[in-house]
């Protein structure tokens, strides 16, 4: 709440937290009339409001023609689906405490042990976490893809003119040896790059473009290393929505190539992205 902020004391200028509430636009209106009279005598205080207005003001113009635009709809619908998986958890878990309370009324322990196996996970446990573990990875891959397949000004963080400079960057942050698949006889050419957030570490994402315009993407970084459980997968596919990936994970990391194609021609391509990375990319 406004009201929540250190106030200002009457001994001289306000704390750094009241200030920036100040420029925030936080304060109630009391404690702001304070704030305000008490830099009215301290300069250097004052100074100080003024160069952190001038931030907010000036961040606030940065890329203002794409705040500015429409949201897209791939990226509507990434949104919605989010929602829908939260909403999906929560029934779980009630659905979960239920049946756990009926069981618990009816003291039949061992239909319990029958329906949910022991905290020691077993071979089939093991699959079923380390295929729920890739499935969010794939998930991510797609809003990564809703996100950014959409921007006609900034698609990529690093062009492909500037191809090397972004393997050797995105190699670094990952820790690992990258390489750009080559799609041209497939008609894709590389767009870009972009460094990413992930669960396990920097991930990244390489864009190519068709000459219809069509986009496509390949997400790329580690899934819980820390765990034996995800250091494989199979070829999956995943559907959300308009956007489609395949995805797998070798060695603790993962792949997922997303588009809005249809399966046998993601497929193709997914096919030839494996074919030519996972000779080569160290494990």
């Amino acid at each position: 709440m406004a009201n929540d902020f250190p106030q200002p004391s009457a001994a001289g200028a306000p704390d750094e937290a009241t200030l920036h509430a100040l420029v925030d636009g936080r304060l109630a209106p009391r404690a702001r009339a304070a704030a305000e009279a008490a830099l009215a005598a301290d300069p250097q205080a004052a100074e100080t409001v003024r160069r952190w207005r001038a931030q907010r003001e000036a961040l606030g113009k940065l890329h203002r023609e794409v705040l500015d635009e429409p949201v897209p709809p791939t990226l509507q619908a990434a949104a919605r689906r989010v929602a829908g998986q939260r909403r999906s958890a929560n029934d779980w878990w009630w659905r979960a405490a239920m049946a756990a309370s009926v069981l618990v009324a009816f003291g039949v322990g061992w239909l319990g042990r029958e329906l949910w196996p022991s905290m020691q996970p077993g071979a089939a446990q093991s699959a079923q976490w380390a295929q729920g573990v890739d499935q969010r990875f794939a998930r991510q891959a797609s809003l990564a893809y809703a996100v950014y397949q959409p921007e006609k000004l900034h698609p990529v963080e690093v062009p492909a003119a500037q191809q090397d400079h972004l393997v050797r960057w995105l190699s670094k942050r990952l820790n690992r040896p990258l390489q750009v698949p080559d799609l041209s006889a497939e008609g894709y050419a590389l767009v870009g790059g972009r460094l990413l957030p992930g669960e396990a570490g920097a991930r990244a994402q390489f864009m190519f473009q068709d000459a219809a315009g069509e986009r496509i993407t390949l997400y790329l970084g580690a899934v819980a290393p820390q765990d034996a459980l995800a250091q494989s997968s199979a070829f999956r596919f995943e559907s959300d929505g308009p956007v489609s990936s395949f995805y797998w994970v070798d060695g603790g990391f993962g792949y997922a190539l997303s588009g809005q194609l249809q399966r046998a021609r993601l497929q193709a391509l997914a096919t030839d992205v494996y074919h030519q990375l996972e000779p080569r990319q160290a494990r």
